[in-house]
């Protein structure tokens, strides 16, 4: 692995002073970007942030902001296939990973380089969405952190009844027929922000939030990414699958889902930490998809919790 500068888009991304970016390369040979938020400030240790699908490096510069005054370092990372990181594909629009392990290269890439940049430790784990199948995976491959926390994870992947039967065949005979690489049918080229309406979107109810993640696609275009590949659907619903079938890491765990959850399966999250000996599922009543970018005052009592989880379990 290597690292070296990359780019890190400060005017859209918020966040305390000094954040920047680096290239690293995983064993396979692809080139990710990891950002780094590492204040004086920093007292208690380092967040590993494992975005969601479609997620970059710059929509975490206000969650790095508050941890910062919390007294955390925050590393987050552009997984293979989104952000500035190498796409899988020609089409750049398109969400495509070859098998969900290869995320795992990764998770090893941005570790090393937090190990090079002797990151403040205790080092912690905040999970979400995809992050928080990744982070899982993680977990039970020995990431070197104290305690976790996940926000709506992917641990299932909610489908409609009318889309279950069509989910199943893709699942099952999508790749095999040559279909991998194209877009599953149900979603849209173009970013969910750049499609939708605020009015009844899935992610926030907070406008501001809304128009932050519109403004980051709409000035730097190049972290646009649209629909999964139906490969990509197939492996996550593999991942899905897999990893509920194993018992819960012994690793301290919080878990924070929106009460109007419409993304990821929410009983799947359910099962989990009802099976996890060290976990607590806090629900935010009123919440959507992404409950640290949720209104002020849903957000603000989220990364108390998360601070206080951490600084409990040193």
């Amino acid at each position: 692995m290597t690292d070296s500068p990359a780019p890190f888009f400060a005017d859209v991304a918020g966040g305390p002073d000094g954040g920047c970016a680096y290239w690293v390369t995983t064993s396979d040979d692809l080139r990710v970007r990891v950002g780094v938020w590492n204040p004086d400030t920093v007292t208690h240790g380092t967040i590993l942030m494992f975005p969601g699908r479609t997620e970059y490096i710059e929509k975490y510069g206000d969650f790095a902001g508050e941890m910062a005054k919390r007294g955390y370092a925050t590393l987050a990372i552009d997984w293979r296939g989104q952000g500035l990181a190498d796409r899988m594909l020609p089409d750049r629009n398109l969400g495509h990973v070859i098998d969900f392990s290869d995320y795992q290269k990764d998770v090893a890439a941005a570790v090393a380089l937090a190990e090079t940049l002797e990151l403040p430790r205790p080092w912690h784990l905040v999970g979400h969405s995809m992050g928080g199948a990744i982070g899982l995976r993680a977990l039970y491959q020995g990431l070197p952190v104290a305690s976790c926390c996940f926000s709506a994870p992917m641990w299932g992947i909610q489908m409609s009844p009318t889309m279950r039967p069509l989910g199943n065949f893709m699942t099952a005979f999508g790749p095999m027929l040559g279909l991998g690489n194209l877009r599953v049918p149900t979603t849209t080229h173009q970013g969910y922000v750049l499609t939708n309406p605020f009015d009844d979107n899935t992610l926030t109810t907070d406008p501001q939030m809304y128009e932050m993640m519109q403004h980051q696609l709409k000035s730097h275009p190049d972290l646009i990414l649209g629909g999964p590949t139906i490969r990509w659907f197939s492996q996550g619903v593999r991942e899905c699958r897999e990893l509920a079938s194993r018992p819960s890491p012994n690793v301290p765990c919080l878990t924070f889902l929106g009460s109007n959850e419409r993304i990821v399966d929410a009983d799947s999250i359910h099962d989990r930490m009802q099976r996890w000996p060290n976990g607590q599922l806090s629900l935010i009543q009123g919440g959507e998809h992404e409950v640290l970018l949720e209104v002020p005052e849903l957000r603000q009592p989220i990364f108390d919790q998360i601070a206080e989880h951490f600084g409990t379990n040193l």
